[in-house]
């Protein structure tokens, strides 16, 4: 090893799901939005004005935070802006979690908040789902330096009750809570109500899912106005910057739409409860997704193989190859064209 290498900072990275560009694909592996965005995007992208590009952004997000603010029901104090729900939870690891003791989370789960650990150099605990995925809400109750998880959670899909929620946030008063909450739209409940009565509550959520907005990278963080507060005063301590001037105006346009917000997002709600159905039919099981996806699993074939039979006719989904969730594939849901095409396919699959 060079002399120089002994001081790199080296970690496991995360791994984002393959991006193929493809004119035929057919794309459900990434929990992306099959609609477009909002209307009023469209409108603000032919306005935008680009000598505006030429100055800096509002180092506060004043709109958007003021739109979010609104929409959510909650003072503008009480929400941070960031470039995505991955951004916002980086800085949130960042601020919240400095303690020697663990932070919890559970361990079939989003796969970037170990990483996060690693590279911040954070003690942490996974807890271990129940035979049926399930977040087992007593084992939260213990010693930790703050605590993790999505709801829904993800692969899974499976949401935890506002009840379970609560009870973990109340009985942890020394430690902060974040709950990920980037599928909560698509049918589970969200714990945004929370935050008044507890201050160690923080809730985060994107753009990224059901506003059709992964490309712009818009998250954003719902909390008591001491814990937006920290997380102001750590980003301003390296980049007052984050948001562009693009991301700014379009967000706040797609706050705004809230009918064709609705109507993507029940559409996505029906395709869902179709495929399970179909799905059922063909001998795949799955936990009960209340998440634009589903982690599928059929009894006779193996995951992989099929992940492989799908990708060579453009159909691309997600396969994870870690210990406990191996012999599933996680599927976008996509608009109701590309899950038949889905559906063509396996039924054929099935029949060999």
């Amino acid at each position: 090893m060079r002399t120089w290498e002994s001081n790199v900072r080296k970690v496991t990275p995360y791994v984002p799901g393959e991006q193929p560009n493809k004119p035929d694909m057919i794309k459900l592996n990434t929990n992306e939005n099959p609609y477009p965005p909002a209307p009023g995007v469209r409108r603000a992208m032919k306005e935008f004005d680009p000598d505006c590009l030429r100055l800096y952004p509002d180092p506060g997000a004043s709109a958007l935070t003021e739109a979010l603010a609104e929409y959510c029901k909650v003072k503008p104090e009480q929400v941070f802006i960031g470039v995505g729900s991955d951004d916002v939870l980086a800085m949130a690891f960042l601020t919240f979690f400095n303690s020697d003791r663990p932070i919890l989370f559970p361990d079939i789960t989003y796969s970037f908040y170990p990483v996060w650990a690693e590279a911040f150099r954070i003690p942490c605990r996974t807890l271990p789902l129940d035979e049926k995925f399930r977040i087992v809400t007593d084992d939260y109750l213990q010693d930790n330096g703050g605590i993790i998880f999505p709801n829904p959670n993800a692969p899974t899909g499976l949401a935890m009750g506002l009840s379970e929620v609560e009870k973990i946030v109340q009985n942890n008063k020394d430690s902060v809570v974040i709950v990920d909450e980037a599928y909560v739209d698509f049918g589970a409940e969200s714990a945004v109500s929370l935050i008044d009565t507890y201050e160690n509550l923080l809730v985060v959520q994107t753009f990224s899912k059901s506003r059709s907005m992964a490309g712009m990278r818009i998250g954003f963080a719902l909390g008591s106005p001491v814990l937006i507060k920290y997380l102001n005063d750590f980003k301003h301590s390296f980049n007052s910057y984050t948001m562009n001037q693009t991301s700014l105006k379009y967000g706040v346009e797609a706050v705004r739409d809230q009918a064709y917000f609705q109507e993507t997002v029940e559409k996505i709600v029906r395709t869902r409860e179709h495929a399970k159905e179909v799905l059922g039919e063909m001998g795949f099981t799955f936990p009960d997704s209340k998440a634009n996806f589903l982690f599928i699993t059929h009894p006779d074939y193996e995951a992989k193989e099929l992940f492989e039979a799908l990708r060579e006719r453009e159909i691309y989904v997600r396969y994870f190859q870690s210990p406990g969730i191996d012999k599933y594939l996680r599927v976008t849901i996509g608009t109701d064209e590309q899950m038949e095409a889905l559906y063509t396919f396996l039924r054929e699959y099935i029949k060999k």
